[in-house]
């Protein structure tokens, strides 16, 4: 599958780390998750994306959520604006953003960029039952936008990205690549 901008129909952005970089202290977040386990009575002795996929088990989803969408908010709101987020405006075909992060820390970094008006379809962990590398949350920002996942790009900045599409039948190509070959309209 082509990498190339230019060759797809639609392009989905991952976010942090791709467009923007949010501020999220992580270990204050993974402080206060490990918290809200040990108050359930719950061994908490792991990093804070496995604290994730555990927390429904133990009845935790729901307050693990609120806690990583604060601390994303938070991080959202002194993010920092990445240089692939300049070739973002320019884009004549449906634009959206898939990421592991809460979709409303999403759009607030987006928000804070001037960035929303470009992006049709955000879909954050939080907006359906999966999270990346599950092929559903780049899928469904794929329909939302109506495209098809064949004629579709991912564009994101790590492992966890390159799986999800390779899971849902998406092209991807890497951040770093693709903000080298195409150029600002700034």
């Amino acid at each position: 599958m082509s990498t190339r901008i230019d060759d797809h129909d639609a392009i989905v952005y991952d976010l942090d780390g791709t467009l923007v970089r949010l501020a999220v202290n992580w270990k204050a977040a993974a402080e206060e998750a490990t918290a809200a386990f040990a108050e359930a009575g719950v061994d908490a002795d792991a990093d804070l994306w496995s604290l994730l996929e555990t927390a429904p088990e133990h009845g935790l989803a729901d307050e693990l959520e609120s806690i990583l969408a604060a601390h994303e908010r938070r991080g959202a709101e002194r993010s920092i604006r990445l240089p692939l987020a300049d070739r973002l405006p320019h884009r004549d075909r449906p634009v959206g953003v898939c990421s592991l992060n809460a979709e409303s820390a999403c759009r607030l970094a987006l928000d804070r960029h001037d960035l929303s008006a470009h992006v049709g379809v955000v879909v954050g962990r939080d907006s359906v039952a999966t999270h990346k590398p599950d092929p559903t949350p780049l899928l469904a920002t794929v329909d939302r936008l109506g495209a098809d996942p064949e004629r579709t790009l991912f564009v994101g900045d790590s492992e966890r990205d390159a799986l999800t599409a390779e899971r849902a039948g998406v092209a991807f190509a890497w951040a770093d690549a693709v903000a080298d070959s195409v150029p600002a309209e700034r």
